[in-house]
């Protein structure tokens, strides 16, 4: 009960005072209801189009990402599908996993969060010095 109190309240603090340069699947995330999934194996004539509208039979696609080689201009050959609901994410992850899509067998999973490491600690570069004799 307290987890949804906290979300309704974080969800009427961004209605009350939006911002403007938020993008409507920053809202679904922050409100924390969105599901994205990782899909590789795409081929390179695959465009956000095309992605969107092969995931859209699953549910209501909110964004479809492609992530770019920015010095060939052309895919990387993965990216991502962010749907409204969970359940249509795990339906679309059950049905398109192994499935074809322009010519290209894909593959899909649950998309990682984004790791942040510790900045604290030192970076190690080899072993250390021999402490000299004073």
């Amino acid at each position: 009960m307290a987890a949804l109190r906290g979300i309704s309240q974080n969800l009427h603090r961004y209605i009350s005072h939006p911002n403007p340069n938020s993008s409507p699947a920053q809202l679904i995330f922050f409100r924390g209801i969105a599901s994205k999934l990782f899909v590789k194996g795409i081929s390179f004539s695959t465009t956000e189009e095309t992605l969107a509208e092969a995931f859209s039979k699953f549910g209501e696609v909110i964004e479809a990402n492609i992530i770019m080689d920015k010095v060939r201009n052309r895919s990387k050959g993965f990216g991502y599908v962010t749907f409204a609901k969970e359940d249509e994410a795990q339906k679309a992850l059950m049905d398109m996993n192994g499935k074809l899509l322009d010519g290209r067998v894909v593959f899909v999973d649950n998309a990682r969060p984004i790791r942040h490491f510790n900045h604290d600690m030192p970076i190690a570069r080899g072993p250390p010095e021999p402490a000299a004799d004073s």
